[in-house]
């Protein structure tokens, strides 16, 4: 979470009064540093994992002094993190109004997503941001470069699986772990109008010697 919170201040200029979600919170793990900082602003952390939301329900209760911070569980369908979700996360819309949010981050979200369900989160995004409201995303990033380390064993993990539209690591349980290509991924924020903040800050998975963090970090921009 403070690894996150640093980048969430150098990379997207969080301010301490802007509307921030989480998507994919978890157990709170970036809500804690957050919840010192928005002294003025909100936060609203979402995720599919009901047990992690009870629980950050009642923690954040006893210990956040902002009352402006909340947690959502979300019943989408994930193989492997919600079996028994009711929805199907390709046609969900998240519980936020049109352009009412200033930042949103991901991580290791769409690590876990395939292409259908990824690209209508991407979509959700896109409505829920004001214009200019940012995102920051991890992701498994793929170039002829990552292939070719992938190749000779470098990466951790491998992508052995080639599905449509991504590579992943489990062929029967595929949301394990998703890889995209980056060029599509440029192809789907421009679709959608997202502005990357270049450059893309690459992770330590593929092999690298110049690295960020462990997955690669898109920050991109709604488009005015």
């Amino acid at each position: 979470g403070e690894e996150f919170f640093r980048y969430f201040l150098d990379l997207a200029r969080l301010e301490p009064h802007e509307r921030v979600l989480d998507i994919g919170c978890g157990t709170g793990r970036m809500a804690r540093p957050l919840s010192r900082y928005l002294t003025a602003g909100s936060y609203d952390g979402i995720d599919i994992v009901a047990p992690s939301i009870a629980w950050c329900q009642k923690t954040y209760a006893r210990h956040c002094p902002n009352e402006h911070f909340r947690f959502h569980a979300l019943d989408a369908y994930n193989r492997s993190y919600n079996p028994a979700g009711k929805y199907r996360a390709a046609e969900y819309r998240f519980p936020f109004a049109d352009s009412s949010v200033d930042f949103t981050f991901l991580t290791s979200v769409f690590t876990h997503m395939l292409p259908e369900d990824m690209e209508q989160y991407v979509r959700e995004i896109v409505r829920m941001l004001k214009p200019g409201g940012r995102c920051l995303t991890t992701y498994f990033l793929l170039d002829p470069g990552v292939l070719q380390r992938m190749a000779e064993g470098l990466t951790t993990p491998t992508f052995d699986h080639e599905l449509p539209g991504c590579r992943v690591s489990i062929r029967d349980v595929p949301e394990a772990a998703v890889a995209y290509d980056e060029a599509r991924i440029r192809d789907l924020y421009q679709k959608h109008g997202l502005q990357i903040a270049e450059p893309v800050r690459y992770g330590s998975w593929s092999g690298r010697q110049d690295f960020l963090s462990y997955q690669d970090i898109i920050l991109a921009s709604k488009r005015g």
